[in-house]
């Protein structure tokens, strides 16, 4: 019981010493700024740009034309029976929400150094919004990728084969596993790069490399008679999500459930050792940055 003349305060500022002291309660409480956060973020990447918001849509078609020309067209990559355009987006559109989570959650201890220093709040707040930000930034992906879907599905004798399955009903779980995955992930190298700053230069050659241990631009089916590289591309946690995304909506290529159980399981262990190993290093990083 407080003493009489003992201030009521409304919020108390303790600091944290247990590697598995994390205060979700206090980070819901601070939901608001990660909405405030996501804002900022937008504006801080669309401002000064001439096309703005349109990279939204830009980047991945773009990018979706050159795959399909040299991994498509030149290379004659197997789609199993799908539109290759489509084949190739379908992935690409997956993977790069999963490679913006990486990418911008990496440097958040090093980036917001000056900002940590000057106030408190819940630092896993920022991580969360680079996640958020992803995500829409997906979702407007998405709704691109429906529109040639539809094209192509009322073109399918010309194109080939089309159609959506049950494996929709799965969808929204494989994406938020992607957007978790991504944010374990980005938290683990933002935490390791206050002390190695090389990561932070390293995380994007990394994750590109890893686009192409994920059947992103080609199907498993075709890594049959190379055991070597079929076995890593299974061990990849971002295989399965992939597959689930190309069954439900081109009803092409197989889904493992014990594939998809490891996904999860993967996830879900890197998702404890980045929130346990974010949490213990914001309480020293401001001695290292």
């Amino acid at each position: 019981m407080a003493k009489p003349n003992e201030p009521q305060w409304t919020t108390v500022v303790k600091p944290r010493t247990g590697w598995f002291d994390i205060d979700l309660k206090e980070l819901w409480h601070y939901r608001d700024l990660v909405t405030l956060f996501t804002k900022r973020n937008f504006a801080v990447i669309y401002k000064q740009t001439i096309l703005g918001p349109l990279w939204i849509l830009l980047n991945p078609l773009i990018t979706t034309i050159l795959f399909n020309v040299i991994f498509g067209g030149i290379a004659g990559l197997p789609t199993e029976g799908a539109p290759s355009f489509l084949f190739i987006m379908a992935g690409n559109t997956l993977w790069t929400m999963f490679a913006a989570c990486i990418n911008n959650t990496a440097n958040t201890f090093v980036a917001n150094a000056g900002m940590f220093g000057k106030v408190y709040f819940p630092r896993l707040t920022i991580p969360l919004s680079q996640v958020l930000t992803a995500a829409i930034n997906f979702f407007i992906q998405f709704a691109m990728f429906l529109v040639f879907w539809i094209f192509f599905f009322f073109n399918q004798e010309a194109f080939g084969h089309l159609s959506m399955t049950v494996w929709l009903v799965y969808m929204p779980v494989c994406i938020i596993q992607v957007m978790l995955l991504g944010l374990a992930v980005g938290i683990i190298v933002s935490s390791l790069t206050t002390k190695y700053r090389d990561l932070a230069i390293a995380v994007t050659f990394g994750v590109q490399l890893w686009m192409y241990a994920t059947p992103v631009v080609y199907s498993t089916t075709s890594l049959t008679e190379q055991p070597l590289l079929s076995t890593i591309v299974n061990l990849n946690p971002m295989t399965a999500p992939v597959q689930v995304f190309r069954m439900a909506l081109l009803g092409c290529g197989s889904v493992s459930v014990s594939g998809l159980w490891y996904s999860l399981a993967v996830t879900a262990v890197l998702l404890v050792i980045g929130v346990v190993l974010f949490s213990r290093i914001e309480k020293t990083f401001m001695d290292t940055v």
